[in-house]
């Protein structure tokens, strides 16, 4: 199974952007993951509109919106048209998630739940039929260099036993250091947000972004 790479952006070099996105492509990344925050359904804010489309202009392959924010229903047609691909929503932040779920759908894009650690998945089971990707949150939303929240193992399981019947992949976003990609990858998630554990940071350890995507590869 193939995995799918994906940088969380908030952790790059903001001093150097656009080298930074060029880097990672050439490095045979596959989605540029972004996370938006609004300071409200996490305390915390994220990244702007303007880093949205830099990244856009600086690559082909695919990125998505992490939408950590409040009523995200009302900016799906803004991260559509900035070229987001996937858009994931918390279930939480909505009145009417599964609208939301089939705007974007509608909007062309790839629609996506992200889970929080105290969400389980009998909760957000009656979603899954609109979902393209599942993105199983192992830390807290909100800040980057948190702890791996150990319990959200069997939600893994769960959302990875279910996949095939509803067609979305699982994705890991927290904490996805390369003992935690080598584990998850073989109860079948496919997709990894690789933050300061594994891509950026005390994560890369020296090595060039090729040599980083090519040890994961290998995992």
């Amino acid at each position: 199974m193939e995995k799918l790479l994906c940088p969380s952006m908030m952790c790059a070099n903001f001093a150097h952007l656009e080298t930074e996105v060029k880097d990672l492509d050439e490095a045979g990344i596959d989605i540029f993951h972004l996370d938006i925050m609004d300071g409200q359904f996490v305390p915390n804010f994220g990244m702007g509109l303007q880093d949205v489309e830099l990244i856009r202009k600086s690559t082909r392959k695919k990125i998505d919106a992490h939408l950590m924010i409040m009523n995200p229903g009302n900016y799906v047609e803004k991260f559509a048209d900035l070229g987001c691909d996937i858009i994931y929503i918390h279930p939480e932040a909505d009145l009417h998630p599964a609208r939301t779920l089939q705007k974007i759908r509608d909007a062309g894009k790839a629609a996506g739940i992200a889970v929080n650690p105290g969400t389980s998945f009998e909760t957000v089971k009656d979603l899954l039929n609109l979902c393209d990707y599942v993105l199983v949150m192992s830390v807290n939303p909100g800040f980057a260099g948190q702890k791996y929240i150990d319990f959200v193992n069997e939600k893994f399981e769960q959302f990875c036993a279910a996949k095939d019947k509803y067609g979305y992949k699982v994705v890991i976003d927290g904490s996805c250091s390369p003992e935690k990609i080598e584990m998850l990858s073989k109860i079948g998630v496919e997709g990894f947000v690789l933050g300061t554990s594994a891509m950026f940071g005390k994560g890369g350890k020296g090595r060039t972004y090729s040599q980083i995507v090519e040890d994961l590869r290998k995992l």
